[in-house]
């Protein structure tokens, strides 16, 4: 079988023991020739695992002008105009809608978005993206209904679909990711706006991007790279 039409290098890890690779670059499987997406970021995983894989359809329904990307991309804006419609093959990504990780957030797990509404997008500007590497850990978080880490705190461990019937409070002032990766949704049920936590300390909801702590419910960011 001929190769995938992208390139991606690979460098062995230093560490003893570790038989771990991290993800080179690619190019654009049309238009101008030569690479077209800049060194993502570091991610220590097994080469084969790194091969995450999603394209961007500037029509609906995978029509018109496609781009194929398996590194994350700062500024999308010279490869398409606009971005209808997406598949993701492998591995699960942040979408945003402006450059360099701004703007609304877009988590996409592995499948076929036919229209911008399929990953509740807001209009069809895309402009950089973001892979995260396989998790298969276990899933731990605390929430705050005060910012730096004060107040009442509740402990999670899974999913929650609707935040003030489990929590006792429509705000999320702050947070502490301390295993896994979660998405914090705007309304209950998993809809409206999406944030994007790694593990890390949030003091403040601006920290996740957002100015307003109502957050509606949360789920874990499950990987799906097959």
């Amino acid at each position: 079988m001929p190769p995938d039409p992208f390139v991606a290098c690979c460098e062995k890890s230093t560490s003893p023991g570790h038989g771990l690779t991290r993800l080179g670059v690619l190019k654009s499987i049309k238009g101008p020739p030569g690479p077209v997406w800049e060194y993502g970021r570091t991610a220590w995983t097994s080469c084969s695992a790194a091969m995450g894989k999603i394209i961007f359809y500037e029509g609906s329904n995978f029509q018109g002008r496609s781009y194929e990307c398996s590194a994350d991309c700062a500024d999308t804006y010279r490869y398409f105009n606009c971005c209808n419609s997406i598949r993701v093959m492998g591995g699960h990504w942040v979408a945003y809608e402006k450059p360099y990780y701004m703007g609304y957030q877009y988590v996409l797990g592995r499948g076929e978005y036919p229209n911008f509404h399929h990953w509740m997008g807001f209009n069809s500007c895309i402009r950089s993206c973001q892979m995260f590497p396989p998790y298969r850990g276990a899933y731990r978080m605390r929430i705050y209904n005060r910012p730096e880490m004060y107040g009442h705190m509740m402990e999670f461990t899974d999913d929650c679909p609707n935040v003030y019937d489990r929590f006792g409070y429509h705000g999320i002032y702050s947070c502490n990711c301390m295993e896994g990766y979660w998405t914090f949704y705007e309304h209950p049920n998993y809809r409206g706006r999406q944030y994007f936590l790694r593990p890390g300390e949030y003091r403040t909801c601006s920290e996740w991007g957002c100015m307003n702590p109502m957050i509606g419910s949360f789920r874990r960011m499950r990987s799906s790279l097959m």
